[in-house]
């Protein structure tokens, strides 16, 4: 092959795997969130979720997103091990489309395709039509592109190089199983893969029994964008990606035992050698997932046990307040202190696992702090909202005194939660830059942790009895020595860069900290603040 052919071919690779990505961005952008929330909503049970992840998959032309999308919700607590590899099952299903579609061989129409899509794109003002204006454009490029490559692989069947590359691939179907997964893993698109594959089988320069086997190669590489998706995820979120490779490996064992049957199964289904190809994708995802459907419960089972680890279950959502309390304002308002208490208790949580994580270099801390801030918003969202539904009932004096408090407690906390969160952040750059910490520095951040502590314990415990006005008052006045901590640590860490002594980088990361902790002391004394005000007019009254 001359450089100006292998200059064409990669020409031509890049404008299928460019028309591809597009096609299916175009495809996510005008349906991706309401596909996003389906996924979250159908898949109750295994077979559902095939179907869904079919349907998903089919419409955006990506089973790497759909996988993402999985593993995100499963991530957030949305979606079960089980019910997430259901999906998978069916998204690879899903992504047989994008084949079966470039086996109609439709170059003829691929510069009409991009000028329309162009234009859509370029000059439409609904998001809605550029979505729809992209995805064509993306369609007429991949077809473009595949009609270049497929020109330029014909001179390939005469290099002795090629041919024996060829008969090694007939003779041992795992090299080419091999060349498929790595082909996917590289270019990060199973369809890209098969579009190649299409391209050299119409031209005539490779066989059925040598596609095959990079076919099912390819099944393995696409599940790469899941793991390195799943990176820096909850151990749920993991695990759905590991059953992605799992499932698709097991697929394969089978698929590569009964290579010679698959052979003539495919051939009786068509002549046609693209669309053999087509058909031999479809087959496969199709019997691999009712092969392996009824045992999804013992795949999740292999999955743990492989990837072994003890799951932290955070409840989402509240578990206190309800609607049916609407009407009984009292109760209503008692609830609503019940779920504070539990969200306080969570952006605790939050504090102590980002600072865990700040002096043991600990990640995982740093996912579970992360994946309660998000409990924490959305509770104060349902909290807030559900006060304000409760402002519109008839309530007495102490009552909408009582509400106006809990709308502040409310925000307080979030708050708490919020300042917590960037204190991971701040974990995280410390891990990652690996910027080192005096012994001073340490121990002043652990002294200062103390004290904030001691003020958020004592808020939590104000939520559960305010009453206790001697603990609400000892909370304020902690307050005060949160600020001279702060302070004195600031002023002592200045003076230790000026000398020279610490790391600027570590330097800002300290102050950055400080502050953060000293924000938690003022929301943590804010809210015994406002329950100390709540005593005084009930006391006036």
């Amino acid at each position: 092959m001359t450089i100006g052919m292998a200059l064409s071919f990669l020409g031509g690779l890049g404008m299928l795997l460019f028309g591809i990505r597009l096609m299916s961005e175009g495809l996510q952008a005008a349906a991706g969130e309401k596909l996003r929330s389906l996924l979250g909503r159908l898949t109750s049970n295994p077979v559902l979720g095939v179907i869904t992840g079919a349907v998903v998959t089919a419409a955006i032309q990506s089973s790497s997103a759909t996988t993402v999308m999985v593993v995100g919700l499963v991530n957030a607590g949305l979606m079960s091990l089980p019910q997430a590899i259901g999906v998978i099952m069916g998204a690879n299903i899903g992504t047989s489309i994008t084949a079966q579609l470039i086996a109609f061989n439709l170059g003829d129409f691929s510069l009409p395709a991009i000028g329309v899509g162009a234009m859509l794109h370029l000059f439409a003002t609904r998001r809605s039509f550029k979505s729809v204006g992209k995805s064509i454009l993306g369609f007429g490029i991949l077809f473009l592109g595949l009609g270049i490559m497929s020109d330029t692989v014909v001179p390939l069947r005469a290099l002795p190089a090629f041919q024996r590359l060829i008969m090694a691939m007939e003779n041992h179907p795992i090299y080419g199983v091999l060349v498929g997964a790595g082909m996917t893993a590289a270019l990060q698109s199973s369809s890209g893969t098969i579009g190649i594959l299409q391209g050299l089988a119409q031209q005539g320069v490779i066989g059925l029994r040598t596609s095959l086997p990079v076919l099912i190669g390819d099944n393995i590489g696409t599940t790469f964008t899941a793991l390195i998706a799943s990176a820096g995820t909850s151990l749920t979120a993991r695990r759905a990606a590991i059953s992605h490779t799992l499932f698709n490996f097991i697929g394969a064992l089978i698929f590569v035992v009964v290579m010679p049957y698959f052979a003539l199964a495919v051939q009786y289904l068509t002549a046609e050698p693209m669309r053999q190809l087509a058909h031999a994708h479809t087959l496969f995802n199709v019997t691999n997932a009712l092969i392996q459907l009824p045992f999804v419960l013992l795949l999740a089972r292999a999955v743990i046990y492989l990837v072994p680890g003890e799951v932290v279950e955070i409840k989402r959502g509240p578990v206190y307040i309800s609607a049916s309390l609407l009407k009984a304002p009292e109760v209503a308002l008692q609830q609503v202190r019940r779920e504070l208490y539990r969200m306080a208790g969570l952006s605790k949580e939050i504090l102590e696992d980002a600072m865990g994580a700040f002096s043991k270099g600990d990640r995982r801390l740093l996912d579970i702090a992360l994946e309660k801030e998000e409990v924490v918003n959305e509770l104060e969202k349902e909290i807030t909202k559900y006060l304000v539904q409760l402002s519109r009932s008839s309530l007495t004096d102490i009552q909408s005194v009582e509400m106006n408090a809990l709308f502040n407690f409310t925000n307080d906390i979030e708050r708490i939660g919020d300042h917590a969160e960037n204190i991971a952040e701040l974990a995280e750059e410390k891990i990652e830059n690996r910027l080192p910490f005096s012994e001073q520095a340490d121990q002043d951040l652990q002294d200062l942790y103390l004290t904030v502590e001691e003020a958020l314990d004592g808020a939590i415990q104000i939520l559960a009895d305010p009453a206790d006005e001697a603990l609400a008052r000892a909370t304020v006045e902690a307050e005060n020595r949160i600020d001279d901590l702060e302070a004195l640590l600031r002023a002592r860490h200045i003076d230790r860069l000026n000398r020279g002594l610490c790391y600027p980088e570590s330097g800002v990361v300290f102050l950055d900290l400080i502050s953060n902790l000293e924000r938690v002391g003022d929301h943590a004394s804010s809210i015994a603040y406002i329950t100390l005000e709540q005593r005084s007019h009930a006391t006036d009254d």
